[in-house]
């Protein structure tokens, strides 16, 4: 059924052809513009007109002269011209973006990856990054990543690994659970705090280092996340292992505090992990210096 047909749009060729005519005063002049006969302009007008159903040009011996109709024909067809032009040249002008997938420990990325994340945003604005989650204690992990943030080991069979950190581990609580259950003068007064478990973070190392013959704690609040564990220290629940890595921010501000000067080493850092087999782009090479910039800022404050 004819009523039901998509409206067939004109060719580009036929609203140039008229566009040029009606800027050039004819159709000779619009030919020698657009590489072509007066003849030819004057049959794609003829098609355009017939396609519209609507007389544009009033033909006389040098063309033809606009109708009321096509002087405002015109006016729509300048506005569309003016568009395509526009967006093929921003198509042109424009750099095409690059997705970056980063997996990252959910720790990670809140107290690391999103403070500081406008710096590398703004200076690649051509970069589209997308920041996935995993859980380190699952072993749980999305696919398809370009890059990884992984706390562990460093040992990640087929995947090249840089090293982002040299964390020690040491012990915080806030000012006010120093006021409450203090004074925590020496690593022994512990024995009256509340010791927050992760089994990411286990107490056992540091206690050796404080010349402490305990185990490792079997009571009080466990928690599978080294965020989780921070964030509970912080919300004054108990003293927690962490590491200047994760715990900068909140140690600058005052609001958690490091006790003693004892401190063990890490056997787990964070390390930043790629596939072998696979070159980083442009995107991922930008984001592996600056982390690793990041990392070592806050390693020096």
């Amino acid at each position: 059924m004819r009523g039901n047909r998509e409206p067939r749009l004109p060719s580009l060729a036929a609203i140039q052809a008229f566009e040029a005519a009606a800027r050039l005063g004819g159709f000779e002049p619009a030919g020698k513009e657009l590489g072509v006969t007066a003849s030819a302009i004057g049959k794609r007008i003829t098609t355009l007109e017939a396609q519209l159903d609507t007389v544009l040009f009033l033909r006389g011996r040098r063309g033809g002269t606009l109708t009321a109709a096509g002087r405002e024909y015109l006016e729509q067809v300048r506005s569309a011209l003016g568009q395509l032009s526009a967006a093929t040249l921003k198509a042109r002008v424009e750099p095409p973006t690059e997705l970056l997938r980063v997996v990252s420990t959910p720790t990670f990325a809140r107290q690391v990856l999103i403070p500081y994340l406008p710096e590398f945003t703004d200076a690649h604005p051509q970069v589209d990054l997308e920041i996935l989650f995993s859980v380190p204690y699952l072993e749980i992990s999305p696919p398809n990543a370009d890059l990884w943030i992984r706390f562990g080991n460093g040992q990640y069979p087929g995947l090249q690994v840089e090293k982002l950190t040299h964390d020690e581990v040491f012990a915080v609580c806030t000012p006010a659970y120093q006021q409450r259950h203090g004074p925590f003068a020496q690593p022994q007064d512990l024995a009256r705090a509340a010791l927050l478990r992760c089994p990411m973070e286990p107490w056992r190392p540091w206690f050796d280092r404080a010349g402490l013959d305990w185990p490792e704690p079997t009571k009080g609040v466990w928690l599978v996340d080294l965020g989780m564990v921070l964030a509970a220290a912080h919300a004054g629940q108990g003293v927690a292992l962490t590491r200047q890595t994760l715990a900068a921010e909140w140690l600058n501000d005052g609001k958690l505090i490091r006790l003693f000067d004892v401190s063990s080493h890490g056997d787990l850092q964070y390390y930043l992990c790629h596939e072998q087999r696979r070159p980083l782009q442009r995107g991922a090479r930008a984001f592996a210096a600056w982390i690793a910039d990041v990392c070592a800022r806050i390693a020096r404050r």
